[in-house]
């Protein structure tokens, strides 16, 4: 098929010691997945039903990197999250059999123009230009679930310039892996390619220009991530 522009390269993220890339098809995140953050926004953390959001697929980018500081925000803020990448697709899986679709994990970061979210949720608007914008993704590489020891209880972490200001446990999970993947799966067919980010824990903050993240979540990977100049 002929285009009427050479269509943009295929978004991916490289893979722990392989040589082939995974490719991105789309980015759903769940939203206030750990008690003690959804208090610190204000929030009930009861075990309502989980609600996603997304993101473009070329919001990932592969780590270590410079992100640039992002236009129409003054408050941006990192969220640590462990990441899932769906290798089998699916409608209405079963919990019990969400592991059969998973084809690895990783670690990113949902990075969010706080302002423009909060701004979004006071006129009750979506909060796509608080989380869906350029390199707001960042991910270390994906590791295949067969070298994972666990999606159940790891500790996930970040620090800013060496100071720890996000420390929990995928064990403190609103909704585990298993029953938001179910729930997500519901309502849209997910593909080989989909990469689900999970919620992040308390402590976000805001980062600036020349800010240094790290993070990870323990028998999965790490991350750095430099905040550039404003783009």
């Amino acid at each position: 098929m002929d285009y009427v522009f050479t269509p943009p390269v295929q978004a991916s993220l490289p893979v722990v010691a392989g040589d082939a890339a995974f490719p991105i098809r789309r980015i759903f995140c769940v939203g206030r997945n750990y008690e003690a953050h959804a208090r610190e926004m204000g929030n009930d953390p009861d075990r309502e039903p989980p609600f996603f959001f997304t993101k473009p697929a070329d919001a990932a980018v592969a780590t270590p990197c410079t992100v640039p500081y992002p236009p129409l925000t003054n408050d941006l803020h990192h969220e640590i999250e462990l990441v899932i990448a769906i290798g089998t697709g699916g409608a209405n899986i079963p919990q019990e059999q969400v592991m059969d679709h998973i084809w690895g994990a990783t670690v990113g970061i949902d990075l969010t123009r706080r302002d423009l979210q909060a701004d979004a949720k006071a006129a009750r608007r979506p909060w796509d230009w608080g989380k869906a914008f350029d390199y707001s993704a960042p991910c270390a590489p994906i590791r295949p679930i067969a070298d994972i020891p666990s999606l159940t209880d790891a500790r996930i972490w970040l620090a800013v310039n060496g100071e720890v200001r996000q420390d929990a446990n995928i064990a403190d999970l609103i909704w585990s892996v298993a029953e938001h993947i179910s729930t997500l799966s519901e309502a849209v067919t997910l593909a080989p390619g989909d990469l689900v980010m999970t919620g992040t824990p308390a402590g976000v903050a805001a980062v600036v220009e020349g800010d240094v993240i790290t993070g990870g979540v323990d028998g999965i990977g790490t991350l750095e991530v430099t905040i550039g100049p404003r783009a």
